[in-house]
């Protein structure tokens, strides 16, 4: 059994046009056999690879799926790809995404997705505070971090 996401809006078309053409059959499916896996490790063609996967996943199902309206409180951004703490975040939510609702999980695993990982995600990054906190439905804004001292 395959998920159909054909009757969901391509909300992130240009993003994908954008980057390296993934096969959408197999955008799910991530190279397992290559090291290293979780995206911050990954560089050059392998990080743009992944990333265009992950986008596929994001704009097609995440978004019109899980997220709310964006409002100041819950902002969200359009362009969340130009934010490492977002990327980071829903590398890892895509990841558990595979692994707790494919074919070869536990019935559970979808209510433990949810509830395990989901929320948290979403609740991390849509916070007023969080990576997309001056970002609005239109515009993104870069956020600057702390500054850090070196010895």
């Amino acid at each position: 059994m395959s998920l159909n996401i054909d009757h969901i809006e391509d909300v992130g078309q240009p993003v994908v046009d954008s980057l390296p053409q993934v096969d959408e059959k197999t955008a799910a499916k991530p190279d397992t056999a290559k090291n290293p896996f979780f995206i911050l490790y990954m560089d050059g063609p392998d990080y743009g690879a992944e990333l265009g996967r992950l986008v596929v996943w994001v704009n097609r199902l995440l978004v019109p799926v899980y997220c709310r309206e964006t409002t100041s409180q819950a902002p969200w951004c359009a362009e969340w790809w130009k934010h490492t703490e977002a990327v980071a975040q829903l590398h890892g939510l895509w990841l558990a995404w595979q692994e707790l609702t494919g074919a070869e999980a536990e019935l559970t695993g979808p209510a433990s997705w949810h509830r395990d990982f989901l929320t948290p995600v979403l609740d991390t990054l849509r916070d007023s505070l969080g990576p997309f906190a001056g970002c609005k439905a239109d515009m993104h804004r870069d956020k600057m971090p702390p500054h850090v001292e070196y010895p």
